[in-house]
């Protein structure tokens, strides 16, 4: 059931309402509250024609095998340039490990909600479980749930993930820890991999980036999108750029994301022994504008709930991003202000929801910033 309650806006503007997402409640509704109706500039459309994307395989490359890396960063090389999106197979990520994840998320998400809020997201945070975001926006309203959570890979914090599902949860979702704790790491792992990939494709060292993002502190999120009764007027997430360094995304075989290319929205069709990749506009950054974030969103249906596991590669904390010397020239002079992830992350919380054009408006704020 939607109920009415007043929230603060995270930035202290004012108090206005905000709505409460039963997905149990909001899923059999005909009428949808107004707050999930998107303007008719932003409406999905709901048969777009399929994107197609390289299948990088990755089984020689990961085997060590020169010849296939070189044609490996070649493709994602051209992906990059053109829209950001690939797809990549035999990647060596255990398939009971996948369908562990997916299983464990469909508990998550199936419990009460008063359940679920245990791990409530709180204002100003960017972890914790968000039925819609509703604590951040007041209209435009994704028709999703999420859990997001944080990953590090360095040595010093392990278990991180284990320690958050009990903490927040209980000791009785210490097998949720485990799974995604193991999730998180091969995600990890994938990640490097696919960033010697990209440093071979922009001519700088293979080592170059792995090394930049082998103490990440990354970001992993659940995402559950109920069926909605009006698919047409409303999306599960609305046009953005990820404003990370690389996503990997596990789809189901609900099919839903879309992508902004050539001025017309097409889709990734779902294939569950592929992973999704995307660059973010962090990396967007570190290669100095010449791999490009690309737009895009996530539709609905009536009748079927769709599910994803995102895993978005961070910096670490203190890391500097800045593209590296070999990446600037007089071709390609330097376009963005050194900042740390933590900067580019308060900013999309606190003063810019995520679209296609953060990186610039951030480049603003910060070049705005360091002028007072």
């Amino acid at each position: 059931m939607a109920v009415e309650c007043m929230k603060a806006m995270p930035n202290h503007d004012q108090d206005r309402k905000s709505i409460v997402f039963d997905a149990k409640q909001l899923r059999y509704q005909s009428n949808i509250p107004q707050q999930f109706i998107w303007p008719d500039d932003e409406k999905p459309i709901m048969n777009a024609k399929e994107l197609p994307v390289p299948h990088i395989d990755l089984g020689g490359f990961l085997s060590g095998d020169p010849v296939a890396a070189m044609e490996a960063s070649k493709l994602v090389g051209e992906a990059c340039q053109k829209h950001g999106f690939f797809l990549v197979v035999n990647h060596g990520v255990d398939r009971r490990l996948i369908n562990d994840a997916h299983k464990y998320m469909d508990k998550f998400f199936e419990l009460p909600l008063p359940e679920k809020q245990k791990s409530q997201r709180k204002t100003g945070e960017h972890c914790g479980y968000a039925s819609s975001f509703t604590g951040r926006f007041s209209s435009k309203l994704p028709w999703k749930e999420t859990l997001s959570f944080l990953y590090t890979a360095q040595q010093n914090s392990p278990n991180l993930v284990q320690e958050y599902f009990q903490n927040t949860m209980g000791e009785s979702f210490s097998d949720f820890g485990k799974v995604y704790e193991e999730y998180c790491e091969s995600m990890s792992s994938l990640s490097l991999g696919i960033m010697e990939l990209l440093g071979m494709s922009l001519g700088v060292s293979k080592g170059h980036f792995r090394e930049f993002f082998e103490e990440n502190d990354s970001i992993m999120r659940l995402n559950y999108y109920p069926p909605c009764q009006k698919p047409d007027l409303t999306l599960g997430t609305g046009p953005h750029c990820d404003p990370t360094s690389l996503t990997i995304l596990h789809q189901d075989q609900v099919g839903g994301l879309q992508v902004f290319v050539d001025d017309e929205w097409r889709s990734i069709t779902p294939n569950f022994d592929a992973f999704v990749v995307n660059i973010g506009d962090t990396f967007m950054a570190l290669s100095n504008g010449r791999f490009k974030s690309c737009l895009h969103r996530a539709v609905v249906n009536s009748e079927t709930t769709r599910k994803s596991l995102a895993f978005f590669l961070c910096p670490k904390s203190d890391k500097i991003v800045r593209a590296p010397e070999k990446l600037v020239d007089k071709y390609y002079p330097r376009i963005y202000p050194d900042f740390t992830w933590p900067m580019l992350l308060e900013f999309t919380q606190k003063h810019y929801r995520a679209d296609m054009r953060t990186l610039e408006k951030f480049t603003n704020w910060v070049l705005q910033q360091r002028n007072y």
